[in-house]
């Protein structure tokens, strides 16, 4: 796998989480985002949305692409995948859930199904291979907190594979608008979207915009929605005061992170001082480097909003990325305790542990990435990271075999298996990590049959 240099800070660019590997801009490509607020505020959005479809919310894996294009689809059957230029570039919450409540109508529908030969596996980390070209960088774990991004492999161009038919583009429109009314909100965002797409399409002469390729929007379309609006008795329905709130905060982040800083202050200036605005200033100051503007902004946020373990986590990213390791072990902590089911922010405090070189931190490493990969079993960042502190703690079976879970999700089978046989041969027989090691060995062992 392509290695990208450590920290994107450093390099003057877009900023980047301190756990990831990161994205060389040169390639000309669409990385991945992760991010643990907003992978929550999406979710939470999403989540009626899926109940109201009988899905299990859990089994649905939502990717952020790193793209400026309105733009979303499904992939594989249960994986969603959204691109930044539909967050940052929509102007409430509305719109973004009636895409995702259309993207949840192909889900519904079995609308991929078909697309099952040309992707040969119906796992994340295969069909990102295909479509997106990042291998099993999800597996890999080239992820973390505050704005993570993956390098991927190729272009967006086999978009192809994606185009639905217009049975069923209508099909998903039926069942995506009756998602919303059945959750009590409008399907004007979903319209407003697409009249978007449809403007932008005519005053640029694109003709071609990625959503309307892949998802044509023919004029019965258009007056279905259009009729469905006008009748709905939910059409008057808008997003609570919360919604907003978090939809503001997502975007603040965003920018923030991913646009210069001459256009996060345009968008943001001195004299916004929302929540949003200061959010948006202090990521931009520490992107550029200038620590004392963004702490004093950070810290105002936190005295403001105590219990907010978003804002801990960014403190701690700040410390951590200008060397001051240890003093970016308080915040990481914080943020935990205030979050405790995020595996990205267990990945987060894994890291600074690990990282600050300090052998009786070993332990409480460990304690962080076993919960991180507990919780997110395919976040391979983390088993690198319990490798170097099961190494420490003077534990050489377990570092073989988190190395075996590392390589296993590369799709390095045979070194997964090496390391797994290792591993059981320091292991106590039939004990559970034992059985974890064993059961390496037989996925190596299909996947080599394959």
């Amino acid at each position: 796998m392509m290695q990208f240099p450590k920290w994107l800070l450093r390099a003057g660019m877009a900023a980047v989480a301190a756990l990831a590997p990161t994205l060389a801009w040169a390639a000309s490509t669409p990385p991945l985002i992760r991010d643990a607020e907003i992978e929550s505020i999406i979710r939470g959005y999403a989540t009626p949305i899926f109940e109201a479809a009988g899905i299990d919310p859990a089994s649905v894996k939502l990717y952020i692409v790193n793209d400026d294009s309105i733009n979303a689809f499904v992939a594989g059957g249960m994986n969603m995948f959204i691109f930044t230029g539909l967050l940052m570039r929509t102007d409430r919450p509305n719109e973004l859930i009636g895409v995702m409540a259309h993207e949840t109508g192909h889900i519904s529908g079995g609308h991929l199904v078909r697309t099952r030969d040309a992707l040969r596996a119906a796992t994340a980390e295969s069909i990102l291979a295909y479509i997106l070209g990042i291998g099993a960088a999800v597996a890999a774990g080239n992820s973390g907190a505050g704005v993570a991004v993956m390098g991927a492999g190729q272009t967006v161009a086999q978009q192809n594979l994606l185009k639905y038919t217009r049975t069923q583009e209508k099909s998903a429109d039926h069942a995506g608008l009756g998602f919303l009314d059945a959750t009590g909100q409008s399907a004007a965002g979903l319209l407003d979207v697409l009249e978007l797409l449809r403007r932008n399409d005519v005053l640029t002469g694109a003709g071609g915009n990625p959503y309307l390729r892949t998802h044509p929007l023919t004029k019965e379309r258009e007056d279905y929605i259009q009729r469905f609006v006008a009748q709905s008795p939910n059409s008057n329905a808008t997003d609570t005061p919360a919604m907003m709130d978090s939809f503001k905060r997502m975007q603040a982040k965003l920018i923030g992170f991913l646009k210069p800083l001459e256009d996060t202050l345009r968008a943001y200036p001195e004299t916004d001082m929302s929540f949003a605005g200061r959010y948006a200033r202090s990521i931009a100051y520490f992107r550029l480097g200038q620590l004392q503007k963004a702490s004093e902004l950070i810290e105002g946020l936190i005295a403001e909003e105590p219990q907010n373990a978003y804002l801990y986590e960014l403190k701690g990213q700040m410390l951590f990325e200008n060397g001051r390791t240890m003093e970016a072990i308080e915040p990481y902590r914080q943020a935990v305790a205030l979050k405790s089911d995020s595996s990205l922010l267990h990945l987060a405090l894994g890291q600074v542990l690990v990282e600050s070189g300090d052998p009786g931190f070993a332990k409480p490493a460990i304690t962080e990435l076993e919960t991180a990969v507990g919780l997110e079993p395919t976040l391979g960042q983390a088993w690198r990271l319990l490798s170097v502190a099961y190494d420490r703690d003077g534990q050489p079976a377990m570092t073989a075999l988190a190395l075996a879970e590392l390589a296993l999700g590369r799709g390095r089978s045979e070194e997964a298996r090496r390391h797994a046989e290792h591993a059981m041969q320091g292991l106590p027989t039939g004990s559970p990590a034992w059985l974890k090691a064993e059961d390496i060995v037989m996925q190596a062992d299909l996947r080599s049959d394959d």
